[in-house]
């Protein structure tokens, strides 16, 4: 498809619409026509708007919808039967509604995260029972702008910035490349819930949606957007070949036992952006939790290849530890643990 900007400028509801059919096309041009595919709807404009396309496209291929109620809102029940309803309307089977209860407390992350994480153990288990080999989602090129602007305020590296892909496994997003505007206007008329969580300034998403994008729209004009979206683009092309070429030394520098155990000549011949990546999955290798080694963590481990003066050894997550010496850096396991993995 190609990346040139699509806007929603004088387009038609029915134009529009041809937009999101022939992207969910694209989406799924590599799966056989046969493969049975899920619609992620939540009964908003973007989700519906996709399940109406998909719809339409059923006869090509067996396609179903699922709705997820996460109980956080008071009349999300009905919400959800709403939603279930329409895409029942629209020909869509099977149409599946699954309640889920976010987890709550200590380890469970902030309201947004724990909903997501619900949500996607949910798809998962829909698309298992069907045998679905895709499961659509609605996120649209506005959205991938948000996601990089959240992430460029982390500070992350070129893999976040690259945003969210089109097609990773079973999770597929046709509507990258498309406006939400135009997403929304292929509806005409139909009418779509709106998540009042949207409009909730507590979180970080919603303030760089009302406040932060259109000030850069403004200020910059409205290829802004798209500018932000194509970067996205070709950092992850950046960082899939760094990816590849992390893959390739960790072949050729080998484990040693249940450790990793390098030359430091080995490593600091190395890009630092290769460096940093090995030294991230050493330390996951051999038992730091993915969740709890930070970007500081990795710093420090490679501060011992490119900035060494005597430094000893680092404590990493998950009783991994990082040593240097003789020329050799080490990440060993836990005491006692079985072998990296």
């Amino acid at each position: 498809m190609s990346s040139a900007p699509v806007t929603a400028a004088r387009t038609t509801a029915a134009q529009a619409q041809l937009s999101v059919r022939r992207a969910i096309r694209h989406c799924l041009r590599d799966l056989p026509r046969d493969a049975p595919v899920l619609v992620a709807c939540s009964g908003g404009a973007d989700s519906l708007a996709l399940a109406a396309a998909a719809a339409l496209e059923s006869s090509e291929r067996p396609t179903g919808a699922v709705i997820i109620d996460h109980g956080l809102q008071v009349g999300s029940a009905e919400v959800a039967d709403a939603a279930a309803a329409r895409c029942r309307s629209w020909g869509l089977d099977p149409v599946i509604v699954m309640a889920v209860s976010p987890a709550r407390g200590p380890g469970a992350g902030g309201p947004e995260a724990a909903a997501r994480h619900a949500r996607r153990a949910a798809l998962s288990a829909a698309a298992d029972e069907v045998g679905a080999r895709a499961l659509l989602l609605g996120h649209t090129r506005d959205d991938q702008a948000e996601t990089v602007l959240l992430r460029l305020a982390r500070g992350s590296g070129a893999r976040a910035l690259s945003g969210m892909t089109a097609v990773d496994g079973l999770w597929r997003r046709p509507l990258l490349d498309l406006p939400r505007d135009l997403v929304r206007a292929s509806l005409e008329g139909v009418p779509a819930w709106s998540d009042p969580h949207n409009d909730d300034p507590r979180y970080a998403r919603v303030r760089v949606r009302r406040d932060v994008l259109p000030a850069l729209v403004d200020g910059l004009g409205p290829a802004v957007v798209d500018s932000l979206a194509r970067s996205a683009r070709l950092l992850r092309d950046d960082a899939d070949a760094l990816d590849s070429w992390a893959d390739r030394e960790w072949q050729r520098l080998g484990t040693c036992g249940g450790e990793v155990d390098w030359e430091i000549d080995d490593l600091v011949a190395l890009p630092r952006a290769v460096r940093t990546r090995l030294l991230r999955r050493a330390c996951l290798w051999c038992g730091s939790p993915a969740t709890d080694l930070t970007a500081d963590h990795v710093e420090s481990a490679e501060a011992l290849v490119s900035d060494w003066h005597g430094q000893g050894a680092l404590a990493m997550p998950g009783g991994v530890a990082v040593v240097r010496r003789y020329g050799r850096l080490s990440v060993q396991p836990p005491r006692g643990s079985e072998s990296g993995r």
